[in-house]
């Protein structure tokens, strides 16, 4: 004789479910013979909650469609050019690998630098200067030109 294959959690589930299938139609039929109705309509107050009451006409405030700016807004042209180069004393470049390191002048923190972001060759101790580019790691020298 073959075992049923409905276990007893199985069993427990439908019980549960049918049961919640019941309530939720008792429910109904009480709304129903009370006579509320659910509101199918959703306003906005002024503070941008969701209320079942519409919103006061007298507090409506008239937004001119032009005023509303979409994106960023560009910026001014200035007369002064930012110049984002730094200068720096190449401490490390190994040819072979094709990566090496700058020390800023000025912060005297050091920065990475990769052989695709030469313009010019460059040998240890050489003046360089540099614009800074976020890599994976930290910051990397790019654009390295040589003095």
């Amino acid at each position: 004789m073959a075992k049923s294959q409905q276990t007893y959690n199985k069993t427990e589930k439908e019980k549960k479910r049918l049961k919640k299938r019941e309530e939720k139609k008792k429910k109904k039929e009480e709304r129903k013979a009370s006579g509320e109705t659910a509101s199918e309509f959703a306003y906005v107050d002024e503070y941008g909650n969701l209320t079942d009451t519409p919103p006061d006409p007298s507090r409506k405030i008239e937004v001119d469609a032009e005023s509303i700016e979409i994106g960023i807004p560009k910026k001014e042209d200035s007369d002064e050019e930012v110049d984002f180069s730094k200068e720096g004393k190449v401490s490390f470049f190994d040819h072979s690998k094709g990566f090496g390191f700058i020390l800023d002048s000025k912060t005297q923190e050091k920065y990475f630098v990769h052989v695709s972001g030469l313009i010019d060759e460059i040998d240890e101790n050489d003046k360089v200067t540099f614009e800074l580019e976020r890599g994976q790691k930290g910051m990397n020298a790019v654009r390295v030109k040589k003095l």
